[in-house]
């Protein structure tokens, strides 16, 4: 069930999957958008302030009574960072034609729904609500500080900001504390008109309608948007690694180190990075997991990511203080395993198999054919689950040892106890 991808105006794209074995609808409205530092606290609060109400449903209450109208409807906004691209919008989730009682349609009215909500924003001297701005920062700010509550999202945010620094990858998709607490009403509602004229729009629906009838309550549903030359969204950066590795130590009251690890993979193979990745810390069966932290305990946990846009792999591990170097050489002995072909058929295989249940498996919910969709629009990295199934089943070792070769030392965190040397 790959999408039906097409433009209905310029800049404005519908991707349309025909499935009536969910029975609830998907209905997606995305703004897509470079990030930017001095843009994206605005991109992260605009679409809560919207939610707020608009002038014929002025609050929340108001809002969510017309959705229990629609048996009980759910909208909800979202800010995604895919690729350098900032991807900000609403969901609406609905009970499919078939499962309606009396054979009522939803698709249209909660279409207009979400177009009233995107572009109809409750207005106050012409400009944003204050009391409604005022309170989606405060609860913007709690978002924030709530990833300093956990230390491994914390640690993993601060690798990326030191590793991608003066990059758009090392921005944070909510802004920063201090942004959000500057953002005025007026300037909110200024980038906000901006944003509707050179956003690129990304329009997602699945469910059992035909595609015309989408595309009409599409259309109608957002009439109202202005026309305007909209900016395509960017391609990831790729940079080479530094000649040496930079380190990042920071100090808080933590009882537990948190080791973060950066690299850089100049490998233009990335069906072959993908399942290297995996071999190396990607999942349950991995180097890191079955060496570092199950044989050696060198590790509270510790795993890999692959950021195919980005072309870098990051590891995430939590480790007592006194075993930093300990933790850091073994990660990279693991690595150099993977980059020297040591690994059995049985462990290529676990993660092959893995990976391809992982694809297949996105056609089972709507929201993760959702995400997907948005994400290669965002990226540009277009490919099928089939022709993703048929590259990664073409992988040989030979290619993924070359491709974990590429794999360079760009950036190590660490986050260690106030009192604590671990030098």
């Amino acid at each position: 069930m790959d999408p039906i991808r097409k433009e209905l105006a310029p800049g404005v794209y519908l991707n349309y999957v025909h499935a009536v074995k969910f029975k609830t609808g998907l209905l997606s409205a995305q703004l897509v958008t470079p990030l930017g530092e001095e843009t994206a606290a605005a991109g992260a609060l605009l679409p809560a302030v919207l939610h707020r109400g608009t002038p014929r449903h002025p609050d929340m209450r108001a809002l969510s009574g017309a959705l229990d109208l629609l048996y009980g409807s759910g909208l909800s906004f979202a800010v995604r960072k895919k690729g350098e691209n900032q991807c900000l919008g609403f969901l609406a989730g609905f009970i499919d034609d078939a499962y309606v009682p009396g054979g009522e349609k939803l698709l249209e009215p909660v279409a207009d729904l979400l177009g009233e909500v995107l572009l109809a924003p409750a207005l106050d001297g012409g400009v944003f609500r204050a009391d409604y701005v005022d309170g989606e920062k405060d609860n913007l700010i709690d978002a924030i500080r709530a990833i300093l509550d956990d230390k491994r999202d914390y640690a993993d945010k601060r690798l990326l900001e030191e590793m991608c620094r003066g990059e758009r990858y090392g921005v944070s998709r909510l802004g920063t504390e201090a942004q959000v607490a500057a953002l005025s009403g007026a300037a909110l509602y200024e980038y906000y008109q901006t944003l509707l004229t050179t956003a690129r729009v990304e329009l997602f629906y699945c469910g059992s309608a035909e595609e015309r009838r989408v595309e009409d309550a599409l259309l109608r549903a957002l009439s109202a948007l202005p026309h305007g030359e909209r900016v395509a969204p960017v391609a990831s950066e790729r940079r080479a690694a530094p000649a040496e590795p930079r380190l990042c130590t920071e100090r808080m009251d933590v009882t537990q180190g948190k080791l973060s690890m950066g690299f850089r993979a100049s490998t233009e193979d990335a069906h072959a990075m993908l399942l290297a990745n995996l071999l190396f810390g990607g999942y349950s069966n991995s180097k890191l997991f079955l060496n570092v932290r199950e044989k050696l305990s060198l590790c509270y946990y510790a795993s890999s990511g692959y950021h195919r846009s980005k072309g870098i792999v990051t590891v995430s591990s939590g480790v007592e203080f006194a075993d930093f170097e300990r933790a850091r050489d073994e990660i990279l002995a693991q690595l150099r395993d993977v980059a020297l072909g040591d690994f059995e058929a049985w462990e290529l295989e676990g993660a092959r198999s893995v990976l391809v249940s992982a694809v297949r498996s996105r056609e089972d919910s709507a929201s993760r054919m959702e995400e997907n969709t948005l994400g290669q629009a965002a990226t540009g990295l277009w490919e099928t689950a089939g022709e993703l199934i048929e590259r990664l089943n073409a992988v040989t070792p030979e290619r993924i040892a070359a491709a974990a070769a590429s794999m360079t030392l760009d950036t190590v965190y660490f986050l260690e106890g106030e009192g604590s040397a671990h030098a």
